[in-house]
């Protein structure tokens, strides 16, 4: 029996798109060529952002296209205690900060770095003292969880240098420094993006990753949290993305390209994902 486990994770901000449907071709198709499974999980952790609307359109519309997936699906929105306890994890390990910064403070940092330091925020030059942070904690500031490279060098020694994981079958060295001190929670929301994505492939045992070049980036970052907290490393597939005539990649707001849309067009599933035979 296989153990072949991905998973097709989409956020309902908005309706479902071609470039969505041709994701979740790949990873369907993936698991049903090697006798596995893809699990539906739905990524709701934006509360300003996701619609109960937008979430039953994408049942609707991946049972449209003939996708079946096993239940339960997963809703970060139901776990945001399981990404608290992993962010106090982190922080018991001192692997994170508070950071109080505006947006715009943090392109002035980033403005004002040595040459050669890139365009993303390395953490502030001087830590603010404990004095100093629980006054702006009392004051009811604002602040974001950062990720912290300087102290995850630190703990993990050698092992930093040594982060690899496999992208496409090749192995590939990971470079978390590409990103800076990525935020991994706020003050109002619990969880970003990096921290509930990571730990739930892990807890979903997931064995292979199958998404756009677009989250490429990203898979360093979680590489260096799947090393920190003992989770396991998948195998990652990163395919093209999907454009338009103009060379355009789908969005959401593209809205006659939705799924909906082309659905009341007339448009066929089998149309839509003969269209995709190409794509890898």
């Amino acid at each position: 029996m296989s153990n072949f486990i991905t998973r097709f994770a989409p956020s309902p901000t908005g309706y479902l798109h071609k470039g969505h449907a041709a994701s979740a071709s790949l990873a369907f198709g993936w698991a049903q060529m090697r006798g596995g499974v893809c699990l539906l999980r739905i990524e709701d952790i934006d509360s300003q952002r996701c619609r109960p609307p937008f979430e039953q359109a994408i049942y609707e519309d991946l049972h449209w296209l003939g996708f079946r997936w096993p239940d339960p699906v997963l809703r970060q929105s139901e776990h945001l205690g399981d990404y608290r306890k992993t962010l106090r994890h982190l922080r018991d390990k001192g692997l994170v900060y508070r950071c109080f910064k505006t947006r715009k403070q943090v392109l002035e940092d980033i403005a004002r770095a040595p040459h050669g330091a890139g365009s993303v925020y390395h953490g502030p030059r001087r830590p603010l003292g404990n004095e100093a942070e629980q006054s702006l904690i009392t004051s009811g500031k604002t602040y974001a969880w950062r990720l912290s490279l300087k102290a995850c060098r630190e703990h993990l020694g050698s092992a930093y240098e040594g982060l690899v994981f496999t992208n496409n079958g090749r192995k590939t060295q990971a470079n978390p420094d590409a990103l800076g001190d990525v935020i991994l929670a706020r003050k109002d929301v619990g969880t970003s993006y990096h921290l509930a994505c990571t730990h739930d492939d892990a807890k979903q045992n997931i064995t292979d990753i199958i998404r756009g070049t677009d989250l490429l980036a990203s898979t360093h970052i979680h590489r260096l949290l799947q090393e920190i907290m003992g989770w396991p490393v998948p195998n990652y597939h990163h395919h093209g993305l999907l454009t338009d005539r103009d060379g355009k990649r789908f969005a959401k707001r593209d809205q006659a390209q939705t799924l909906r849309a082309l659905r009341q067009a007339g448009e066929t599933p089998q149309n839509i994902l003969a269209s995709f035979a190409g794509l890898r």
